[in-house]
């Protein structure tokens, strides 16, 4: 499992995920070092669904240009079902920690493949709960990964965003108190 140092925005829509995203990159943080994490739509009531064209990947849905348009910006992506929260799609450095987790087949304590994600980045389990329930409640996160000052620099960008929160976690070994494999 690897570790970051990572600043996390919570946002309670997508648009506000949006804006943080593109105050980050006019910043100067490359967009291999952040990640975005939401769910992949917002109604059952329609048909929803994605397919890859080359190298970028067409969403439909009621959120369909907003992923689409960003599958393409980001490096990597996964959208995937996860119990209780629904279907999540996670962009960028994130994504890549989310595919090792699920190809490993190893569950962390307990936690779903975005939360053992999550986990194995240095983030707290009580903090995984919030994130998924946030996510859970069609809100977003926006992730910086980086050495401590762009950390902090990441911080106060995303402090003023339209952010709820925003959290730092320092790289820590992640040691899972129990792996499942």
């Amino acid at each position: 499992m690897t570790t970051s140092n990572v600043a996390i925005g919570v946002f309670v829509d997508h648009t506000a995920a949006e804006a943080a995203i593109k105050k980050l990159t006019d910043a100067g943080f490359d967009i291999k070092s952040l990640s975005l994490v939401g769910k992949g739509y917002h109604t059952e009531e329609k048909i929803v669904g994605f397919y890859n064209i080359g190298d970028r990947v067409k969403f439909w849905g009621s959120r369909g240009a907003f992923w689409g348009g960003f599958w393409g910006l980001f490096f990597g992506g996964v959208f995937m079902l996860v119990p209780v929260v629904g279907h999540v799609v996670i962009l960028g450095y994130l994504a890549a920690t989310a595919v090792s987790v699920i190809e490993g087949a190893v569950v962390v304590g307990g936690l779903s493949a975005l939360g053992a994600a999550l986990y194995s980045i240095g983030v707290p389990k009580d903090s995984v709960i919030d994130y998924e329930t946030a996510l859970k409640a069609d809100g977003f996160l926006v992730m910086a990964h980086g050495d401590p000052a762009e950390i902090e620099r990441a911080k106060a960008i995303l402090g003023t965003s339209a952010s709820s929160r925003v959290d730092v976690y320092s790289a820590t070994p992640a040691v899972p108190p129990s792996v499942t494999v």
